[in-house]
């Protein structure tokens, strides 16, 4: 009969996902029998630095935050129906959210349990900083060695691997390629060899159509009366079955909401992919030229063709920078000839900061106007050929390594309450930290996960 498909649900596709999203797929996936595993994609570039901030501030910290509340409901049953969980939400601290996992266990009473943490992947850890600012950066970068925030390269999927081997119920891992969360668990499964660059291809990319969660299932593919989506607020989140030879069914949870068609799948596809022929992870490089997609049913898509050639010799590492202060104000006007005193405002603003002699890198757009498509100074905001609005916001966002700059650049919008244009209201002000990124590639062959297994009883 040969080995049976595997399921894998996905329950997260960014950071700021929605937490009550695994439960409906772990049921399916217990409905549905047979093997399965439950993949959660909770990191970013951005994220990721400012894990390794509250890291820097607490050692025991840097994991994802709201891990209590994303595991709690789903942690017992996927023990009960051992249906590994493989998540990237230990961050900059994979070994601290381990620990975690246990304590939430133990508080729910979960028995016996092994966790897996994957790194590995911080280079600022195996790399003194000397030689790393060395290295060239894509883009050209100029980095202060006091500014380095964090260095992780993607690693692959065979941490995941060697994790699953080891009998974990729960892997944490920290910064690996967004599909290698899924081709880990079909490599084990499978038994495939990490190079039989086809099937591994395949995997890369069921992960790859899994990774942004519910983008494969109807969520940000929506467009009124183009593209309509039933039941938005309760669309489901993705599940993959891939068999041995590689092909692969996208479909949802029963009774969510959203959409799987051949149009969901083909966005998703497409989504991210620099090159559809060379797309390159650490695993391999995936040839999507082939790939057919077909609907097979309802709420069930048929993707096959898959190909793949050697991985890179190189693994890419983001790095994360101290990039200053960015302050944010709004204010808004209304009403007969709205427009006109939004750009009043903005006049008023630039000669404001000019005669203040803030050096502050700065920019201004006239939401309801031009915003989106504004250009980079918003110099042309008065040439928007756009009707009259009933309605706009001035925005000035500033930026600057000098917090004090910033705050004093961003106090000027709430000046004009009295020394504006008439009718302005509903001031806001917000002061983050801003966070600059760039690449670099590493020598593979420089870099390994490494697995530690933590196990627990309640």
């Amino acid at each position: 009969m040969g080995v049976k498909p595997l399921r894998i649900g996905c329950a997260s596709g960014f950071t700021g996902d929605r937490l009550d999203a695994a439960l409906p797929v772990v049921e399916e996936l217990v409905k549905g029998g047979g093997p399965a595993c439950l993949v959660f994609e909770t990191l970013g570039e951005r994220t990721l630095a400012l894990a390794q901030l509250r890291r820097r501030q607490n050692p025991d910290n840097g994991y994802f935050v709201e891990l209590d509340e994303l595991l709690a409901p789903i942690l017992r049953p996927c023990l009960e129906h051992h249906i590994p969980i493989i998540g990237n939400f230990g961050a900059a601290n994979p070994v601290g959210a381990a620990q975690r996992v246990l304590e939430i266990a133990r508080a729910l009473g979960c028995g016996p349990i092994k966790v897996a943490a994957v790194t590995g992947d911080d280079l600022l850890a195996q790399m003194p900083a000397a030689e790393l600012l060395g290295m060239p950066f894509d883009p050209p970068t100029a980095i202060e060695p006091q500014a380095l925030v964090a260095v992780n390269v993607y690693l692959g999927a065979d941490g995941i691997v060697a994790a699953l081997a080891q009998g974990a119920d729960v892997i944490v891992t920290g910064r690996v390629a967004d599909s290698s969360l899924a081709l880990g668990p079909l490599l084990h499964h499978f038994g495939w060899r990490p190079d039989d660059w086809d099937l591994v291809a395949a995997g890369v990319l069921a992960g790859h159509l899994l990774e942004c969660g519910t983008q494969v299932t109807g969520g940000y593919f929506a467009d009124p009366g183009f593209k309509d989506v039933p039941e938005l607020a309760r669309v489901g989140y993705p599940i993959a079955e891939v068999n041995a030879a590689g092909e692969i069914i996208i479909s949802k949870p029963a009774g969510t909401g959203g959409t799987v068609s051949v149009a969901t799948v083909k966005e998703q596809l497409l989504y991210e992919i620099h090159d559809p022929g060379s797309y390159l992870t650490p695993d391999v490089t995936l040839d999507l030229t082939e790939v057919s997609v077909s609907q097979i049913g309802v709420d069930r898509v048929l993707v096959r063709g898959a190909r793949g050639t050697s991985r890179p010799t190189t693994l890419k590492g983001t790095v994360c920078f101290d990039g200053g202060w960015i302050g944010e104000s709004e204010i808004s006007y209304a009403g007969p000839n709205c427009k006109a005193r939004g750009l009043l405002a903005i006049a008023v603003l630039k000669e404001r900061l000019a005669a203040l002699g803030l050096n502050v890198d700065s920019h201004f757009d006239l939401i309801g106007v031009a915003s989106v498509f504004n250009d980079e100074r918003g110099e042309w905001l008065d040439q928007v050929a756009a009707p009259e609005p009933p309605e706009v916001r001035v925005r000035l966002a500033a930026g600057s390594q000098d917090r004090r700059l910033v705050e004093r650049a961003i106090r000027e919008v709430e000046g004009l309450y009295t020394n504006g244009p008439a009718g302005g209201g509903g001031v806001r002000a917000t002061i983050t930290p801003a966070m600059n990124s760039t690449s670099v590639f590493v020598d593979r062959g420089r870099f390994e996960s490494q697995v530690a297994i933590i196990e627990g009883r309640a």
